[in-house]
C-alpha cells in the first residue's frame, strides 16, 4: 500500500495512527499521532520516532508476516507519562499500521477503585476484629465478670458506632457524587442555615471548652442550593474546627458577600470557618480532601472521624458551583473557606 493510499484512512481515524512501510521507514501519520510522537521522523527509519523496545519488536514481527499484536506502552509527552494500548497490524504489500489508544484515565480509575476498596476494607477490618475479639472474651473468660462485661460492651458499642458512621459517610459520598453534575434548584438563606448549625454544635463546643461565634449571618443571604447538603458541609467544617482546632479555645464562623470573586461572576457568598489551634503542615493541604486521607490517623479515629468528611464537602461545594479554599499555618490555626454563587 502506498503513502497516498493510506493517508486518507489515517486522517479519518480519531486516534493517533501511523504507517511503517516495508522498507521500515515511517511513511505517514495522522495529526493525532504527530501531536503525540512528533512529525520529525517522517520518511526516516521508524526507530527515530519509536524507541520502546517492545513496540519495535512488535513492528518487526508484524512486518515479517506475524499476526496482529496488541501491547501496552508508556510514552512521555510534554514531560508527562501517558499509557497507551497499541495495536500493530499488517498492511497488504508489506509494512505495519500502529494505532494508539490512550488508556491512562481508565487505568487511573481502576487504581482509584482498587485503592478505595482497600481503604474501606482496612477501615472496617479494625472495628470488626475488635468486636469479634470482645465477643469471644465475653463468651469465655469474662462470662461471669460484670465489670469486664460492662467495659467490653462499651468498647463494642463505640466500634459498632464507628462502622455505622463509615457506612453512612460512604452512602452520603456515593449520593453526592451521583448528583454532582446537577446543580440544585432550591433557594437557601445561608445566614439562617449557619445560625442553625452553630446552635446544634454549641453543646459540643461547650464540652470542649471552645467559644463558637458566628458573624455576618444576621442579614439574609440567599443562594441557590440544597439546604440539607449545605448543612452537612458547614456542620462538618465547624465540627472539625471544634474537635481538631479547639486547642485555641476559639472557633469563628464569618459570612460575607463578595463582588467579582475569583473565577465567579457576579456576587458570591463567602463562609470562613477559622480556628486558632495547632494548624496543619502545608505538605498536607493539597491532600486533605482525598478519601480516607488523615493528617493524624490515630487522633482522627479517636475522635470518631471516618476520613471522608472533607471529600464529601468538596463534592457538595462542587455541585453548588462553588470553591473550597484551605489555608493553614503551623501554630496559627486554620481557615476553611467556602465560596458560593449568591442570588
Amino acid at each position: 500500500m502506498q503513502r497516498d493510499e493510506i493517508e486518507p484512512i489515517l486522517d479519518a481515524v480519531p486516534f493517533p495512527m501511523l504507517f511503517v512501510g516495508r522498507d521500515q521507514r515511517l511513511m505517514a501519520m495522522n495529526e493525532a499521532a504527530a501531536r503525540v510522537l512528533g512529525a520529525a521522523g517522517l520518511e526516516r527509519h521508524y526507530n527515530f520516532t519509536i524507541r520502546q523496545p517492545q513496540l519495535v519488536a512488535a513492528i518487526e514481527a508484524v512486518s515479517r508476516g506475524d499476526a496482529r499484536r496488541v501491547l501496552r506502552v508508556t510514552l512521555t509527552i510534554a514531560g508527562h507519562e501517558a499509557n497507551y494500548e497499541v495495536t500493530v497490524g499488517p498492511v497488504p504489500g508489506g509494512g505495519a499500521v500502529c494505532t494508539f489508544v490512550d488508556i491512562s484515565e481508565q487505568e487511573q480509575i481502576s487504581q482509584l477503585r482498587r485503592d478505595f476498596v482497600a481503604n474501606v476494607s482496612h477501615e472496617l477490618r479494625t472495628p470488626l476484629t475488635s468486636l469479634l475479639g470482645f465477643i469471644e472474651t465475653l463468651q469465655g473468660p469474662a462470662r461471669d465478670d460484670p465489670a469486664a462485661r460492662d467495659r467490653f460492651l462499651g468498647i463494642m458499642a463505640r466500634e459498632a458506632g464507628r462502622m455505622t458512621r463509615l457506612v453512612r459517610d460512604l452512602l452520603s459520598l456515593s449520593r453526592v457524587e451521583a448528583e454532582e453534575r446537577q446543580r440544585p434548584a432550591g433557594q437557601v438563606d445561608l445566614g439562617g442555615l449557619l445560625l442553625q448549625v452553630a446552635a446544634t454544635l454549641k453543646p459540643l463546643a461547650g464540652d470542649a471548652g471552645v467559644t463558637l461565634t458566628v458573624t455576618g449571618a444576621e442579614v439574609p443571604c440567599l443562594i441557590r442550593g440544597d439546604g440539607d447538603q449545605l448543612t452537612q458541609v458547614f456542620h462538618n467544617l465547624i465540627e472539625n474546627a471544634v474537635k481538631y482546632g479547639g486547642s485555641g479555645k476559639r472557633v469563628e464562623v464569618g459570612l460575607s458577600v463578595l463582588s467579582g470573586a475569583s473565577g465567579m461572576p457576579g456576587r458570591a457568598a463567602l463562609v470562613a470557618v477559622r480556628d486558632h489551634g495547632e494548624g496543619i503542615d502545608e505538605i498536607h493541604l493539597p491532600r486533605l480532601t482525598e478519601r480516607f486521607y488523615r493528617v493524624d490517623s490515630h487522633r482522627s479515629r479517636e475522635k470518631g472521624g471516618t476520613g471522608l468528611g472533607l471529600a464529601i464537602v468538596k463534592h457538595i461545594v462542587s455541585r453548588h458551583r462553588g470553591r473550597l479554599k484551605i489555608e493553614s499555618e503551623k501554630g496559627k490555626g486554620s481557615i476553611f473557606a467556602v465560596i458560593l454563587p449568591a442570588e
